[in-house]
């Protein structure tokens, strides 16, 4: 039996699945995407310095992860430039975001309770999108599950996968940043979300594709908007994944790290002394006196 149908919720939900996301939400997600490119260091400067490297910039982050969807399926990675209107929307917030006189379209978007409903639309946005890549692929291969998962995982979150990328056109480069080591709390979501509507579309999930895109975007509103108000950066899935990630995968040794360590100081203690030999032992008051007495029995000579 279907969950949602126990809840009654199959027709609110079918309802919003059948949303229209353009323009209203996609205007809210190009605002909240670019706002980000904004706050990266340097990123100001280099919109007055290099406007078409910014605008590059913030159409990344606006189609990123398109592009890099499109690139594992072998289709053309410029197709989403053909939307016209999209486009041309998400230059309009560009340059209203950094080239607004006296920065007003950029205090009003940032101004926290506005920011916060653009967050939520932000995550309608995403989530559709984890659904239509799931779908994409699913209808490219049918027993794909693993082809399924990557392409709604990038749909998801490919603007933070290309974040390395985005990065070279600024003129950074900090692979100590890859967004594989070290995942944000979106992007761990749209992966956990792939597999949920990969259990979805093969039937392994007792849910139809609307109610889960419902339940699921309802989680991600709620966890963004309230992360986004208090400032937060910590993971709604960081108690489970430290109850599960050490008994599934283990813990670093902290025997074998100080072994590490020990023995690292010890080669590093080892090269310093065949590179500068000890000093002397220092004398003693008595070695000290008897060198005194007979450097004065010299001189008495």
């Amino acid at each position: 039996m279907d969950l949602s149908g126990a809840l009654q919720l199959g027709e609110l939900a079918a309802a919003f699945a059948a949303l229209p996301i353009f323009p209203l939400f996609d205007t809210a997600y190009f605002i909240i995407s670019i706002l980000y490119l904004k706050y990266e260091p340097g990123a100001v400067e280099m919109s007055r310095k290099s406007p078409f490297a910014s605008w590059l910039c913030a159409m990344l982050h606006c189609f990123g992860s398109y592009i890099l969807a499109d690139l594992l399926l072998a289709e053309p990675p410029i197709g989403c430039f053909s939307n016209n209107a999209s486009v041309i929307l998400a230059t309009a917030v560009w340059y209203l975001i950094f080239f607004c006189p006296m920065n007003l379209f950029y205090k009003c978007v940032s101004f926290l309770p506005l920011k916060l409903v653009f967050v939520a639309m932000k995550e309608v946005v995403r989530v559709r999108k984890i659904a239509a890549g799931v779908h994409h692929a699913h209808h490219l291969y049918h027993h794909g599950w693993f082809v399924m998962m990557a392409i709604g995982w990038v749909k998801g979150s490919g603007v933070a996968l290309m974040s390395n990328f985005e990065q070279l056109l600024r003129g950074i480069w900090k692979p100590e940043t890859n967004e594989i080591l070290h995942m944000s709390f979106p992007t761990k979501a749209s992966l956990y979300g792939t597999i949920l509507f990969t259990l979805q579309q093969t039937h392994w999930l007792p849910i139809s594709e609307a109610n889960l895109i419902f339940f699921f975007t309802m989680f991600m509103i709620v966890c963004k908007v309230f992360m986004t108000a208090t400032h937060s950066h910590a993971s709604p899935f960081a108690p489970v994944e430290n109850f599960i990630c050490p008994v599934l995968f283990g813990t670093v040794s902290s025997g074998h790290s100080s072994h590490h360590h020990h023995h690292h100081d010890h080669q590093h203690g080892a090269s310093h002394e065949g590179s500068h030999p000890p000093p002397p032992p220092a004398k003693s008051k008595e070695e000290l006196n008897e060198g005194t007495r007979k450097r004065k029995a010299k001189k008495a000579e």
